[in-house]
């Protein structure tokens, strides 16, 4: 078995709580460390909650590292809409007992794509700016990255404005820096994500994984409705789809372009243009997804953690004797 090795800078977020317990339950994904940056919520939301998570899930020896607040130009913005004021929605988790590390996203990032070059998948499933003052800072994360993947941006489409996608649009500026950096970006933007739907079958999949589902995976995962949407069908695990590129590539259908960040446009800022016929492409973009197999994947990790959550509350259970 060939073990992955992930580094996750994310904005917790419904769906990158989701991702965050995929990438702990595939036991073919070695999480090396979870980096936070402000975005779905503010920075302080996004720190408090992947530090919550870490604990509830049990994968307390990663560091947590916190990062930048907002973009270096502009104003910030949030999806505290979508997500909830806290970020997990009406999902309510002990607080922290552990603290984050005392090192900035940028300095964990570099160190350690730096320590092991070429073992370590870059994943980036917020707005860009870490990315972004990680390549300022030192551009060998480019040589360094076993692979880079996003969750952001589209083909066709926005969800925060017409022409753009929430995490590029949040810092238009560090997404075009991104993409110019010379190494593919793996973009899993919204015309991908929103094929993996969380249905009402998937949605009595995810209540079998017991306490874990009732308490967690589906009141992240069904937090969100549409009501303008007459189509609606279920919440879109963005997010996740981005760690499940990383451990099965093979469910994704995909073609190169050459993406580039509109950041100036008065209607189009944080559109990603992307180029399926240009000879300089830049990305590789999943298109199509193995919807079934992608379920069948992502429940059969969460499974594992709902085993593990299982076996350690028992073991955290007094036993009477007689």
């Amino acid at each position: 078995m060939t073990v992955k090795r992930v580094l996750l800078d994310c904005d917790p977020g419904l769906d990158d709580a989701l991702a965050l317990l995929l990438a702990h339950g595939d036991t073919e994904l070695d999480l090396v460390a979870v980096t936070t940056v402000g975005g779905n919520v503010a920075l302080e939301n996004t720190t408090r909650n992947a530090l919550q998570l870490r604990e509830y899930l049990g994968f307390t020896t990663v560091p947590v590292a916190a990062g930048a607040a907002g973009p270096a130009k502009g104003e910030a913005r949030n999806a505290a809409h979508v997500h909830g004021d806290g970020g997990l929605g009406d999902v309510e988790l002990p607080l922290p007992t552990l603290a984050p590390v005392d090192v900035h996203a940028v300095d964990i990032i570099i160190d350690a794509l730096r320590a092991a070059p070429g073992e370590i998948h870059l994943v980036a499933i917020g707005p860009l700016t870490n990315i972004a003052l990680a390549l300022a800072k030192e551009p060998r994360i480019v040589e360094w990255a076993a692979s880079f993947v996003i969750m952001g941006g589209s083909y066709t489409r926005g969800n925060t404005t017409p022409a753009a996608e929430f995490n590029i649009y949040a810092d238009p500026e560090a997404a075009a820096t991104v993409f110019a950096a010379g190494w593919e970006v793996v973009m899993v933007g919204l015309d991908l994500t929103l094929q993996a739907l969380v249905t009402d079958s998937i949605r009595e999949r995810m209540l079998q994984l017991g306490p874990l589902g009732r308490d967690l995976v589906v009141p992240l995962a069904t937090y969100w409705s549409d009501p303008e949407d007459p189509d609606w069908v279920g919440q879109a695990v963005h997010d996740v789809c981005a760690v499940a590129y990383v451990a099965h590539p093979e469910l994704f259908t995909c073609a190169r372009a050459r993406v580039e960040v509109e950041t100036a446009g008065t209607f189009t800022a944080g559109m990603t243009v992307t180029d399926f016929r240009s000879n300089t492409p830049n990305s590789l973009v999943p298109i199509a997804l193995d919807v079934e197999a992608f379920w069948d994947y992502v429940l059969e990790s969460y499974a594992t953690v709902a085993r593990q959550l299982s076996a350690r509350h028992q073991l955290s259970t007094p036993q009477l004797d007689g």
